[in-house]
């Protein structure tokens, strides 16, 4: 039947029942008509339709050196902040024509560095990975010619562009803050008292930091470590209040660990702000509709994907070592809302 797909048809099939070269047709296919009559342009569409051929996409992209497609890899899809920061990246990838692909790794060295293969990076013009677990001695082994952007929390010694968060100076703003506003027993929750360079021991490094700054010592039983979700900061809480702890502030490692404390609290009658400070980090939409209101540390998340998008698209579109191997840091600030005491309460609920 006339226009019906076969998958065997080919351009050799079209040229032949045109007419015309295969050069002719592929012509037509890849929109260089001005290179085509009038009327041989309009015979080969009707050869193609009669025909039901269909353009292999996948091989030409590969033959043009383009999939149209980026990747990105994130340790997984069950957390606010990577879907928040998969939709600004997709959204502005989709404004340079490019489709975005998310794989999750699990936070797992081995699914780090499987995303970074040659066999896998093929499928794509470009890849963005969140590393959590890779470190320098992991990227060394990695030979690809495809762009790829780094995200992490430290900026590893590699060839690769690397976007970083700055972690301790954002714990340490949050700190500083709860400590200018009166609180003197702060719990850090989700934090890591030691030398690693995670997340948590890194804004754990930060509140350490504020502490040392004005003299004040550190209760290292309010260093509670946990996971980043809302129930794991409301069982963490919860258990601190049960054995009786004493604190007045808490610098939550994440704003969903932290809206979980807020709920915690709640429920054991503590007073939000008046008999405890809160502050979280990320500045994830959630914190906007808490109650009360969450203040937090903006680590530049729009910045921080213009920078990821501005690397890949320079990358994608100069040879490889054309360019310095570049690595970002934008400045993180303190949104003050409604869990926190100060005089500009409320005023930057955005």
């Amino acid at each position: 039947m006339a226009g019906t797909h076969r998958s065997n048809v080919t351009m050799q099939d079209v040229a032949r029942r045109a007419a015309v070269s295969p050069q002719t047709v592929s012509n037509v296919v890849n929109g260089r008509s001005g290179r085509v009559s009038e009327d041989t342009r309009l015979r080969v569409i009707e050869s193609i339709t009669a025909l039901g051929y269909r353009v292999n996409q996948s091989a030409r992209s590969l033959r043009r050196g383009r999939t149209g497609t980026v990747g990105l890899g994130i340790p997984t899809l069950d957390s606010e902040y990577y879907g928040a920061l998969a939709e600004a990246l997709s959204d502005r990838f989709l404004e340079r024509g490019l489709r975005l692909v998310i794989e999750t790794t699990g936070g797992a060295v081995g699914a780090e560095m499987q995303s970074l293969a040659s066999s896998r990076l093929d499928s794509y013009d470009g890849f963005v990975l969140a590393l959590a677990a890779g470190d320098t001695d992991h990227l060394v082994q990695i030979d690809t010619e495809t762009p790829v952007v780094l995200l992490g929390e430290r900026a590893l010694s590699s060839q690769f562009d690397h976007v970083v968060m700055d972690n301790i100076a954002g714990g340490r703003r949050a700190t500083e803050f709860l400590l200018q506003r009166g609180a003197l027993r702060i719990v850090a929750l989700g934090g890591i008292g030691s030398d690693e360079e995670s997340m948590p021991a890194l804004r754990t490094r930060g509140y350490l930091d504020a502490h040392a700054t004005v003299g004040i010592d550190v209760d290292r039983a309010l260093i509670v470590p946990s996971t980043f979700g809302m129930e794991a900061g409301y069982e963490a809480i919860s258990r601190l209040l049960e054995q009786g702890r004493a604190f007045d502030g808490v610098f939550a490692m994440t704003d969903s660990v932290a809206i979980g404390a807020l709920r915690a609290l709640a429920d054991a009658g503590v007073r939000v702000p008046d008999d405890v400070q809160v502050v979280g980090f990320d500045n994830m939409r959630a914190g906007r509709y808490s109650v009360p209101r969450l203040t937090t540390i903006e680590p530049a998340n729009e910045a921080r994907a213009d920078a990821i998008v501005d690397l890949l698209m320079s990358r994608m579109t100069h040879p490889r070592g054309d360019l310095e191997r570049r690595v970002i840091v934008h400045p993180a600030t303190l949104i003050e809302r409604e869990s926190t005491i100060g005089p500009r309460q409320g005023t930057k609920a955005n």
